[in-house]
């Protein structure tokens, strides 16, 4: 007797570890339900949309907490009483199903669980048998060894089949009764039992009397364990069946596209949209695009300033349309004049003009380019003030060239913003003051977001996760500067403030136009949000007649008036603002500013800047250490000093007075070297570097 339990207890031994064995060598594989839809929520943790699967299939990442209580109680009722109390295969419903086979013949009930159907469904087979069935029970018993009841549960939840391409009751809910699960009516969730039963048989849209029966199956069944009243299951017969699938959600398509691409199969990305925000304003432009009678297109973009959080994202009006599915909010266009507020905000910050210093709009040239106003007038001697607000040109272009157009890009992108040049070297000139340049409405918008924050730029928070690193673009004292003049833009048509009447929330707003009316823009903010708005065709066509002002303003005073009240109010000024009453009261070095004449302005008093080394074309040998300054020497004549080169599209900081700069390659290859003089003229080479070793 000792012997036989000692043999058994080796035997059982023996056999746990072989099992153990088999186990480690063949886990199961969990992976078909990461491989789920990409899923994109708002801020309220509601879809905003989802992407198909592999292999077209609906199926979207669900867990216990997504479902209604009712629907697992069914379900557990239902398909699994046991469920929580066995490991994986239930040995009462084995005993009956085997007993069942023997009198019948035929297998009556399959005895399996909700872990051996998850099992199945993490690896679906074609056939059914014995053999599959073991297969089935082998694996839920490593299920159970490794996930919890819930975990288990959301598996099944995850990819049971409902019809069609719908895997997970998530899917379901949302194509047949177009809410999620976890509102489920007690109607609704007994059919959502019984579907996965035979699918394709019971689909409601297609045999309506079939799924009937099954949902009344369901309903019975329960009533007959107690686990319903009479009344219930009564009022649940009662409820209408669906006799069409509905569409999944589709907000936001475009930003969540761009989030979707960077996202792993079965992600769930978290945004700040506010889905009451972006429902009204995918509206406004259905509304707004039906006026237009040239095939035009909007895009809009919704920040909240505080947190750089994005409130409402709209790429296009109708993302079906002729190109709707171009992300326009993305793409970058010609900002015409709407970057001008910050040449201004540089020029506040190096102490060069005051709001109230007065500036020249008058004929000037500066080299070959000779900026005109929009309206092909000049209106002489006016303020800073007026220039900005009334977008006059000739005096953004002279603060400009004060400022410098390498370094005001330069710190443009120091901010975090996309520049894209016309020129093939990158170089900036002076012609960006006025829209020589690609920027996307993105962008755009956060680098006016940096306004009311005092002038620190950060980028947009397109998702749950920390933003960015906070840059300064400008001092607190020039953002107000800025606010204080952008405040008294002149309205748009239809907008204007009788005598008496104030609007509801303070807007400092700018607006711009690329050349040919191609891009209409306008971009403002209030003390708690920032709205950017992008008018014209995605084809980059012009559009006559229509302009920033005229066309994208409107818009822009629309969407605020969609958005909640604002909670602040614009802060006063800081102590480093320098406040006065008139010009008068000004230092007389700011009381006007006169572009610098002393330096040759004049047409063909000073030629253009031209590269004598290295000339076009040429193949450079270069070892590290030539050069009497440590670098590859570059020679121009000509050109208003001082000179800057720019080499591959990055501004070289080693030069001389006399205009020379010394460059160090960093390897072989071909280059493009540029110089740009204080006119904003330029001149570039193309040339190759390659090592003498």
């Amino acid at each position: 007797m000792r012997r036989f339990a000692i043999g058994a207890i080796a035997a059982i031994l023996l056999a746990a570890g072989a099992l153990a064995v088999l186990d480690r060598a063949d886990p199961p594989d969990l992976s078909r339900a990461r491989r789920a839809s990409v899923v994109v929520l708002d801020r309220d943790h509601t879809i905003l949309r989802a992407f198909l699967a592999e292999a077209g299939v609906w199926r979207l990442p669900t867990s216990v907490s997504d479902v209604d209580p009712r629907y697992l109680t069914l379900l557990r009722a239902y398909e699994d009483r046991r469920f929580d109390e066995h490991w994986g295969v239930d040995p009462r419903a084995v005993l009956r199903a085997a007993w069942q086979w023997g009198v019948t013949g035929h297998i009556v009930s399959g005895a399996s669980t909700l872990t051996m159907q998850a099992a199945r469904l993490l690896e679906p087979r074609e056939h059914r048998s014995i053999g599959a069935k073991l297969h089935q029970m082998a694996r839920a018993l490593q299920i159970e060894e490794r996930l919890d009841k819930k975990a288990i549960l959301g598996l099944y939840l995850t990819l049971a089949p409902f019809g069609g391409n719908l895997e997970g009751v998530r899917a379901a809910s949302l194509a047949y009764f177009g809410k999620e699960p976890r509102h489920l009516t007690l109607g609704e969730a007994a059919l959502l039992v019984a579907l996965p039963q035979s699918p394709e048989r019971l689909r409601p849209d297609r045999h309506p009397e079939a799924a009937r029966a099954a949902r009344g199956k369901v309903l019975n069944r329960l009533l007959e364990h107690g686990d319903l009243s009479a009344a219930e299951v009564e009022e649940a017969l009662a409820e209408p069946l669906p006799t069409a699938r509905r569409p999944f959600p589709f907000q936001a398509p475009h930003l969540a596209q761009h989030l979707a691409s960077a996202a792993a199969p079965g992600a769930v990305v978290e945004t700040p949209i506010d889905r009451t925000v972006q429902t009204a304003l995918e509206a406004l432009a259905r509304r707004e695009q039906a006026r237009f009678d040239d095939g035009a297109d909007l895009a809009v973009v919704v920040v909240e300033n505080r947190s750089r959080a994005v409130r409402a994202y709209l790429g296009s009006a109708d993302f079906f349309g002729a190109h709707g599915q171009i992300d326009l909010a993305r793409a970058r266009r010609s900002p015409g004049s709407a970057l001008k507020p910050f040449i201004y905000g540089l020029a506040f910050d190096d102490r060069v003009v005051h709001p109230e210093s007065l500036i020249d709009d008058e004929p000037m040239r500066f080299g070959d380019y000779a900026p005109r106003d929009f309206d092909r007038q000049f209106e002489g001697t006016v303020s800073v003030r007026h220039a900005l607000q009334q977008s006059l040109n000739v005096p953004a272009v002279a603060l400009l060239d004060r400022v410098g157009p390498v370094r005001f890009i330069g710190d443009l992108r120091a901010a975090g913003a996309t520049i894209s040049m016309r020129r093939l070297v990158g170089t900036p000139t002076l012609p960006v003051a006025l829209g020589g340049l690609g920027i996307s409405l993105a962008d755009m918008t956060m680098l006016y977001a940096s306004l009311p924050n005092g002038g620190e730029a950060e980028p947009l928070a397109l998702t749950a996760e920390p933003p960015g690193a906070k840059v300064r673009l400008m001092g607190v004292a020039s953002a107000w500067y800025l606010t204080d003049i952008l405040k008294g833009s002149p309205l748009p048509p239809g907008f204007a403030q009788g005598q008496g009447l104030e609007r509801t929330r303070a807007i400092a707003f700018k607006t711009g136009t690329s050349y040919g009316f191609r891009d209409a823009w306008s971009v403002g903010y209030s003390a708690d949000y920032t709205v950017g708005v992008w008018v014209g065709r995605a084809d980059g066509s012009p559009r006559p007649g229509h302009y920033g002002r005229n066309t994208a303003a409107p818009i822009l005073f629309k969407v605020f008036d969609l958005l909640p009240p604002d909670q602040g109010r614009f802060p006063p000024a800081p102590t480093e603002v320098l406040s006065v009453e008139s010009n008068g009261e000004l230092p007389a070095g700011l009381r006007h500013f006169r572009h610098d004449r002393t330096l040759p302005q004049r047409p063909g008093t000073v030629a253009p800047p031209h590269i004598l080394f290295p000339p076009e074309g040429a193949v450079v040998e270069w070892r590290p250490g030539d050069g009497e300054h440590g670098g590859l020497p570059l020679k121009a004549e000509g050109g208003a000093k001082p000179l800057s080169w720019v080499v591959n599209g990055t501004p070289i900081t080693k030069t001389t007075l006399t205009g020379m700069g010394f460059w160090q390659p960093d390897g072989e290859g071909f280059v493009r070297i540029a110089v740009v003089d204080a006119q904003g003229r330029s001149a570039q080479v193309r040339v190759r570097v390659v090592s003498d070793r």
